[in-house]
């Protein structure tokens, strides 16, 4: 099993309020290349809110970008699953495997972290 956190290294930031202006503030300290996205994925949420009447989507973005901050505020641990990410496309079933598992649980680790614990 693989680790999902490296408990040797400090967050780079603390962990946000799931709140959008929080969100966009962690998003531009850890991963700003990923504001393009964010705001792409924020307009697509409030736009099927509006579809829905509904403010499931809203609440979906915030936990995704979550996820997302949770991740790219341990470097270690965004340099695993960035890596991981690459290791999919490997011609090595094996590796292919190992690179799927290790993404999935450092996904999972971070939805459990944002979701509380």
């Amino acid at each position: 099993m693989t680790v999902p956190y490296e408990h040797g290294g400090a967050p780079l930031i603390p962990r946000p309020e799931p709140t959008l202006a929080a969100l966009r503030q962690a998003v531009a300290a850890v991963a700003p290349s990923r504001l393009p996205e964010f705001f792409e994925d924020l307009q697509r949420a409030f736009m099927r809110a509006g579809d829905e009447d509904s403010v499931v989507p809203i609440r979906m973005f915030d936990r995704q970008r979550g996820v997302v901050v949770e991740i790219e505020r341990h470097p270690e641990t965004a340099r695993r699953l960035h890596a991981a990410e690459q290791a999919v496309n490997s011609p090595d079933p094996e590796e292919r495997d190992r690179a799927i598992r290790e993404a999935g649980d450092i996904v999972r680790a971070a939805h459990r972290e944002v979701a509380g614990g």
